[in-house]
């Protein structure tokens, strides 16, 4: 993509995904995400002017002179967005490309979290790690990202989503929030690297699909083509049993990655590219809060 061109979509995703974080997800991102309150520091004797209803009362009996105790607020959070770039997000056929979708959704998460001071960080995987952005703060950071995730070219078009939850466990020491943006096109089974993610971290999924992964449509014979393994064939969709079986195939797979987020305890949206990820957003932000 010709610099002109990447900087102008930039520009253009920075204006309509800040302006979201700000206008509608206002407070909403801060109270699904966010540390829960305040967290216990340290006691010392009480000061003209504490509250009371800090005293803690066991200490002072065994001093025999008030102390209170002393909360800080909870640190600012670190986000780490786990970012499927493998060929199949280059899809779609309705307003966008699955993988413009992901990014507007990720540059919107983004934007909401700096709102709150909370440090952002990348990892693009395939079928392995491509990149690691590690966490910083800042609209620079995240024009950075942006870019990236715009013009970013991966060494392999396939998927492994294991690989990936693994990976966060590894890198990221300390607890985090995490949201893992993909079309989940994967066969192997990554469940038992989620749940270990999941017990370190906060990892939330959000899955991208184009209306055409559901339902084909009835236009005759087509060729398509594997995105990831390049295998190509010809296809009849105006075959009732063809359609009837792509779409079994989906529905199955779909229950597959239910059971595989509510055993890992995961929370978890589905935005197909003729949907407004905004209305998905909030409701995962409203079912957290």
């Amino acid at each position: 993509m010709e610099t002109a061109d990447l900087l102008k979509k930039v520009r253009k995703i920075e204006i309509k995904t800040r302006g979201l974080s700000q206008n509608i997800f206002a407070g909403q991102y801060h109270s699904a995400f966010k540390g829960r309150g305040m967290a216990f520091s340290e006691v010392r004797e009480y000061q003209f002017g504490d509250d009371v209803r800090d005293i803690d009362w066991n200490v002072t009996a065994r001093f025999h002179r008030p102390f209170v105790k002393v909360f800080e607020e909870e640190r600012e959070l670190t986000v780490m967005l786990l970012i499927d770039c493998s060929g199949s997000l280059d899809f779609g056929t309705r307003h966008e490309m699955k993988r413009e979708m992901a990014t507007e959704i990720a540059a919107t998460l983004a934007f909401s979290a700096i709102q709150n001071n909370d440090k952002i960080g990348v990892i693009f995987f395939s079928d392995h790690i491509e990149k690691y952005i590690p966490p910083k703060k800042g609209r620079r950071h995240i024009l950075y990202i942006i870019r990236e995730m715009l013009d970013f070219h991966p060494e392999s078009r396939r998927t492994d989503l294991a690989e990936a939850t693994a990976t966060l466990t590894r890198v990221m020491k300390r607890r985090c929030t995490s949201f893992l943006i993909s079309d989940f096109y994967d066969r192997k089974d990554f469940s038992p690297q989620l749940q270990i993610a999941n017990r370190k971290h906060d990892v939330v999924a959000i899955q991208v699909y184009d209306p055409i992964d559901r339902q084909l449509p009835d236009v005759g014979m087509v060729k398509v083509t594997d995105a990831e393994t390049g295998h190509e064939m010809i296809i009849d969709t105006s075959s009732r049993r063809v359609r009837q079986a792509h779409n079994k195939y989906w529905m199955d797979r779909e229950e597959r990655l239910r059971k595989t987020f509510a055993r890992s305890k995961v929370d978890w949206i589905s935005v197909a590219t003729d949907q407004d990820y905004i209305k998905s957003l909030m409701l995962l932000f409203k079912q957290r809060s």
